[in-house]
């Protein structure tokens, strides 16, 4: 038999960082260098074959790439979130403050600075993106219509 958690609010969490700095994973530095201390301290009367040659070139190439992938991704996520955040200036918000307590307000603006979650401002607070929960469209006021006049019919001899 499972129990239903209620009256709980959830911590927000932190965003994801862009990249990842491991130190278990070799950079086109450290791949760079193994292969010059392998030309450098090969055996000459068995020197390496141009195949093995070409096929670590064509290695350090692909990671090369890669790196420039990642550095592109890690940009057009950076351009996401602020195309993302700026879509919210305008719309009413509810979001989780550090009390765990729900405040609702309409965003008038939006932060973003490099290296940082842009943040919305709700009255006079900065919010982070990460923290809102709920983004409504403001009501607004339609003016009564009236149905176009109809025009008489035209009759032709």
């Amino acid at each position: 038999m499972t129990t239903p958690i209620t009256g709980s609010v959830g911590t927000p969490t932190q965003t994801a960082s862009p990249s990842a700095d491991r130190a278990d994973q070799m950079g086109k530095d450290t791949f760079l260098k193994l292969l010059v201390a392998q030309m450098r301290f090969q055996d000459p009367s068995n020197p390496t074959s141009s195949s093995e040659f070409m096929a670590q070139t064509a290695t350090f190439t692909q990671v090369e790439k890669l790196e420039e992938i990642a550095a592109q991704n890690a940009e057009l996520l950076t351009l996401q979130r602020s195309l993302s955040a700026g879509a919210l200036v305008g719309k009413h918000v509810a979001y989780t403050d550090d009390t765990g307590t729900t405040v609702t307000g309409a965003v008038s603006s939006v932060l973003v600075a490099t290296g940082s979650e842009p943040r919305a401002i709700v009255g006079d607070k900065a919010v982070p993106l990460g923290r809102i929960t709920e983004i409504t469209v403001p009501e607004v006021d339609t003016p009564a219509t009236t149905p176009p006049a109809s025009t008489p019919p035209t009759s032709t001899t």
